[in-house]
């Protein structure tokens, strides 16, 4: 192969594969470096390769270490014998002394060569792409439905295919082959042939991601979501607060005429978003958090982390919400297990578990609604 060839060869490689040209050159020095020691060399033998980029040379180095008792001639020299062949050389360091190869490399050390180039190419992209991934965890990827393999969904998302587990499925998708949509990257695992990607449409994180990209004041930093509670695929509720007084968080997020809201919907599905105020008062958090509904009392009992709550009968049914879902999400969002009375009367089955911490930078599980209207309660809903 002329010269021009091999450097187009290398080049091309690093392009298709999106591996730096440096990493490929170091690729193809190891497989020489076997080559010769397959044809020429001993097996104990530590044989390097180096190649000139700039004027394609190829020279081969068989490599000592330099000690005082030489115990294994194939790897070792003595300084006295090192000195001969390099008088600046020390005690400890490593010699290379450059061999020629008498003849033409056989089949078998050209066979040996090329598994040696493929296996460092596969290693090397698998290393990059699993690199690259790792740095978007926790960040939104476009990607298209590859195939679908009974309930797991393989998702292209550029150099890899991205894992859709059931677990991490949104209720209200429908998954077909061609399919473009968003998703959350959840982790990546190293193990296998090649790194797995495993990606979410049903993380709460995934719906803050939305709205940082369809809200310019929460990259701005001056709305902040504090806490999501999302049931994906049925509804979610988002917790927001201003840093600056003349902002208003919750219209922030909703947008003129609901635009910014409807954009995040539009990407996930059926489900519904509550966005609400975030208060530093629990008992106000606990009412905004359980709007649209209107809230007439909250008696908070700190050391059981509980809140019992009055409605009128005929904001009880809006209150629990379907199946227990608004007051479910409430406790999710707030922190404290509700309890809805009637008059003053406790309801059976009426009682949502909240986890014992829910943090205030972190999403909890939950999926962001839409907003229309806003309540009286500085809440608003989107349906």
């Amino acid at each position: 192969m002329e010269s021009s060839q091999f450097m187009s060869a290398i080049n091309q490689i690093a392009e298709e594969k999106g591996i730096p040209k440096e990493v490929v050159l170091e690729t193809v020095e190891a497989a020489l470096a076997a080559a010769y020691r397959k044809d020429f060399g001993q097996k104990e033998q530590v044989i390097v390769a180096k190649i000139d980029p700039e004027t394609e040379k190829t020279r081969i180095f068989v490599v000592h270490k330099i000690v005082e008792t030489v115990e294994d001639p194939m790897k070792e020299i003595s300084l006295k014998d090192a000195k001969k062949i390099d008088k600046h050389v020390e005690m400890g360091g490593e010699i290379k002394e450059e061999v020629f190869p008498p003849a033409e490399y056989g089949r078998v050390a050209a066979q040996t060569a090329k598994q040696v180039i493929l296996q460092r190419l596969r290693e090397a992209e698998r290393d990059i792409i699993f690199n690259e991934y790792q740095s978007k965890i926790g960040q939104l990827v476009q990607g298209v439905v590859q195939r679908i393999e009974g309930d797991v969904v393989m998702i292209d998302i550029g150099r890899t295919s991205g894992i859709l587990f059931p677990s991490e499925q949104s209720r209200s998708d429908r998954y077909y082959v061609g399919q473009r949509f968003k998703v959350y990257v959840v982790e990546v695992q190293s193990g296998g042939r090649d790194p797995q990607v495993i990606v979410s449409r049903a993380h709460p994180e995934m719906i803050r991601r939305l709205f940082e990209m369809e809200v310019p004041e929460i990259t701005a930093g001056t709305v902040e979501i504090k806490v999501i509670a999302r049931e994906a695929g049925v509804r979610s509720k988002v917790a927001v607060v201003s840093h600056q007084e003349a902002i208003d968080p919750v219209g922030s997020l909703v947008g003129r005429r609901g635009v910014r809201v409807q954009a995040v919907m539009a990407e996930i599905g059926e489900e519904k978003i509550d966005i609400v105020l975030w208060d530093t008062e629990p008992k106000q958090f606990i009412i905004n958090a359980l709007a649209p509904a209107k809230i007439d009392e909250v008696e908070l009992q700190e050391s059981a982390k509980t809140a019992k709550i009055k409605v009128a009968s005929d904001q009880l049914s809006l209150t629990i919400g379907k199946a227990g879902q608004n007051v479910r999400l409430a406790s999710r969002l707030t922190g404290w297990q509700i309890e809805v009375d009637k008059e003053g009367m406790p309801l059976p089955g009426a009682v949502a578990q909240a986890p014992a911490e829910v943090p205030a930078e972190e999403a909890t599980e939950g999926n962001e609604p839409e907003a229309p209207p806003a309540t009286e309660k500085g809440s608003t809903q989107a349906e």
